[in-house]
């Protein structure tokens, strides 16, 4: 541990490759033809890792996939499908020690919001990114003001909530990493029960491969 953990009041986690085992924007793309959707997968790989802006991806996938409002629908139902062992019971554990637990997620807000249900999260804080469709329910636009949508957003999202200090991040994506080395949490751990990212966990305060390990590992930090 390079950083305290001890005393947190805030959980900020990412959704995708997080909370669940999947990427959302690739799973829409698994609905596309197989070329589109291994185009789509390797911009979430290259944009996770770092190696392009999330701003230079972020349109053009949604563009590709052109998700129906109905698909997005099935997402939502997918994300409860692939729930992280553990996360309802992290996240219950962590509100009864009177800490705050937010959702900061790239991924599509509607979708994310019967995840956080289930979860017991409150829908005020899922902070994730608005999308619109026709009166025949086809993609129409995402919401371009969003700054989820672009490199560093998460830290200018967490920071404008003003949420209580310390906070703790919680991520598998150099998007999620970006909160701490902007300063706008206190302690970043990569979360690696998905995914492992060799240059996240290196610039990580701590690893943890479950919410179980990342539950015990505050508790050890905090005691009592």
């Amino acid at each position: 541990m390079t950083a305290s953990l001890a005393g947190v009041r805030t959980i900020v986690l990412d959704a995708d490759s997080t909370l669940c085992g999947i990427e959302g924007i690739d799973w829409l793309a698994t609905l596309r033809p197989p070329a589109v959707a291994d185009e789509i997968a390797r911009l979430t790989r290259e944009a996770m890792e770092g190696a392009l802006a999330l701003e230079d991806v972020y349109g053009a996938r949604l563009e590709a996939v052109a998700p129906k409002s109905a698909e997005v629908e099935s997402l939502a139902a997918a994300y409860l499908a692939t729930i992280a062992p553990g996360a309802a019971d992290f996240v219950r554990a962590m509100q009864a020690a009177g800490a705050r637990v937010v959702i900061v997620s790239g991924g599509l807000r509607h979708a994310l919001l019967p995840l956080a249900k289930r979860l017991g999260i409150h829908h005020s804080d899922v902070h994730a990114v608005d999308i619109s469709f026709d009166a025949a329910g086809r993609y129409a636009d995402f919401d371009r003001a969003s700054p989820l949508t672009r490199s560093r957003g998460k830290a200018t999202c967490v920071r404008a909530r003003e949420l209580a200090r310390p906070v703790v991040a919680v991520g598998d994506g150099t998007t999620d990493l970006e909160i701490r080395t902007e300063g706008a949490c206190d302690s970043f751990v990569a979360f690696t029960g998905f995914a492992r990212r060799a240059e996240v966990v290196a610039a990580a305060d701590a690893e943890c491969a479950s919410f179980d390990e990342l539950l015990e590992l505050l508790r050890a930090a905090h005691p009592g």
